[in-house]
């Protein structure tokens, strides 16, 4: 059992073993020894809920990642394509089955098609003249994966892109789905909110659905009080910014995927007298980050101007219990210490890795370039020379900095002035086209399609009213102790975590007046809950509410909403899930 998925107020434990014992089940149709074939891009979101060990208790003998050609040499009887429902990766099963069939003796070949299977898959098989060769063919509901005792994610990465600019809503019926699983699990969700025209969608499938298993009701004692549903595009700003929590920023440098993180292996390696830094480590350090450890769970959320002296802290408490060894005398003594050694060496090594981590982020914020464009970000969030060309953008644009980089401030400024002006906007688009190439006509015209980069229309710019409402800005930020959860980005409020949090308290109808300028509706739906279902509230018993994000959310958020959770008055527990 994962223990850090069960120590929140939602047992997330239970979702990870309904998932397994899905997989278990169809692993056991398959008699006998089978290989594997991964769509590589599940790999990484299988490993969070089915390791090595339990795929082999069930015979699972190979694993090959899915590629062109034939499949490597395995002497199994089942061969099983695990694998999304695109019709590219068809064309590649199509091969590798054909090349099977030549190679002989013959094999059982399944497929399992991650979340949803697909007619249209199946018929690319038909007409490669494969389908036939599947005797099993289904579906793997893996909607929700657990990454931590209060966050769950679809690792759906193309959501935004497909909601936005695709107009494709596989995303939200997947989501829909997935929530229906989780009502299944852990009891009806009373009230639902939301803000989006997503958000709307999901609402609407979600009590579709219910209304179509009318015949079955939900017996179990609901753990969630409420559901709030948020669209992406409600709060573009906040994913443009760059996030200066701990997590977040390596995130932003190093980039983390299923909850790893892949950085430079030289940091690492064990220094040996006399090396002369031969021989140094050449393969990524890999690194699992959740809550499991003990000492990524107290710093992954602080603003990284405080995790140095926690860091300092730390390794001040750990050396002193490596001392106490001098001190144990009896062998009863001995024994105790022996007993704690394993922990100490573990936290230990814990601090070592968060050191290294903490330098080589601290080599990048310390960097005169990252201090301006902070600026720059922080004066475009707090309304400052937003209507006008900005030197700093032109000086990255002349220096060819990284286009993405170049493009989220300018969508940015865009964001905090409602949309720039004409001729501001032409200005940009040519200084890009003509020092990047000329294909990306079509990355600003996506850009503008998903309402990220657009010309300022008649209307006025909005985003004074919005962040003076929702009090986005603030000037006097403790990033040490702080009050509030600005201290995520040094001075801003994410725009979605504010909405939670005056969702929470003192409702929605204190801000109708930006609900109205936000985009897409917003809503409130009740569930009715069967007879004694109903929850009776203790005295002072938190309330628990479920945020699902719908197109992505950043882990400054995830940060802030965690820390309207701590906040003792804040009456009510957050999950977050996007």
């Amino acid at each position: 059992m994962a223990t850090h998925l069960s120590y929140g107020r939602v047992n997330l434990n239970v979702l990870r073993e309904a998932v397994r014992r899905e997989l278990r089940e169809f692993l056991d149709k398959c008699a006998g020894s089978k290989a594997i074939v991964w769509d590589e891009y599940l790999t990484g979101p299988f490993g969070l809920i089915a390791q090595y060990s339990l795929l082999k208790e069930h015979e699972v003998e190979k694993m090959f990642t899915l590629k062109g050609s034939r499949l490597p040499a395995a002497d199994v009887k089942n061969i099983i394509f695990v694998v999304r429902p695109r019709l590219e990766l068809m064309d590649i099963i199509s091969e590798n089955v054909l090349s099977e069939d030549r190679r002989g003796p013959a094999r059982d070949f399944h497929i399992l098609f991650v979340p949803r299977r697909s007619l249209l898959c199946e018929q690319r098989l038909k007409d490669l003249g494969v389908l036939g060769s599947f005797i099993h063919r289904e579906e793997y509901s893996l909607d929700l994966i657990p990454f931590d005792g209060d966050l769950l994610s679809m690792e759906s990465e193309g959501a935004f892109k497909e909601c936005y600019l695709e107009s494709d809503q596989t995303s939200l019926y997947h989501a829909a789905k997935g929530l229906m699983t989780l009502q299944a699990l852990y009891g009806t969700i009373p009230q639902i909110f939301g803000k989006g025209e997503c958000a709307r969608q999901v609402a609407n499938m979600m009590i579709r659905m219910k209304r179509e298993f009318t015949g079955s009701q939900n017996s179990i004692f609901p753990v969630f009080d409420n559901l709030l549903l948020l669209d992406r595009n409600v709060d573009l700003l906040t994913p443009l910014a760059t996030q200066l929590t701990y997590e977040g920023l390596i995130d932003e440098i190093y980039g983390i995927q299923n909850s790893y993180v892949k950085l430079p292996p030289e940091k690492f390696a064990p220094k040996k007298q006399g090396d002369g830094g031969k021989d140094l480590p050449t393969e990524a350090k890999k690194l699992q980050l959740n809550s499991a450890e003990e000492l990524y769970a107290e710093i992954r959320d602080k603003n990284f101007n405080a995790v140095g002296s926690v860091l300092s802290k730390k390794a001040k408490v750990i050396s002193a219990a490596f001392e106490e060894r001098h001190n144990a005398k009896t062998v009863g003594e001995i024994k105790q210490f022996v007993s704690q050694l394993p922990h100490m060496q573990a936290a230990r090594g814990s601090l070592a890795n968060h050191t290294s981590i903490a330098e080589l982020i601290k080599d990048v914020t310390t960097s005169e370039d990252f201090f301006d464009k902070l600026t720059v970000e922080q004066e475009f969030m707090s309304g400052i020379d937003t209507d006008k060309v900005n030197s700093y953008i032109e000086d990255c644009i002349a220096q060819k900095h990284p286009l993405i980089k170049v493009l989220r401030l300018v969508c940015l400024q865009s964001v905090c002035n409602s949309g720039l002006k004409q001729k501001v906007l032409d200005y940009y688009k040519r200084e890009i086209l003509q020092t990047y190439g000329y294909e990306h006509i079509l990355t600003l015209h996506n850009l503008e399609k998903t309402g990220l980069l657009k010309p300022q229309t008649g209307g006025r710019n909005t985003y004074p009213t919005i962040r003076k409402t929702l009090r986005l800005w603030m000037d006097d930020v403790n990033e040490q102790n702080p009050m509030d959860i600005s201290y995520v980005y040094s001075g801003y409020a994410p725009l979605s975590v504010r909405l939670a949090q005056l969702l929470s308290r003192p409702g929605w109808r204190s801000i109708e007046e930006v609900l109205r300028i936000l985009p897409g509706p917003h809503f409130e739906e009740r569930q009715p809950l069967p007879t004694g279902l109903q929850k009776k509230r203790q005295p002072g018993e938190n309330r628990v509410t479920l945020i699902f994000f719908l197109g992505g959310v950043t882990f400054a958020e995830i940060a802030a909403l965690r820390f309207l959770s701590q906040l003792e008055d804040g009456g009510r527990s957050k999950e977050t899930y996007r």
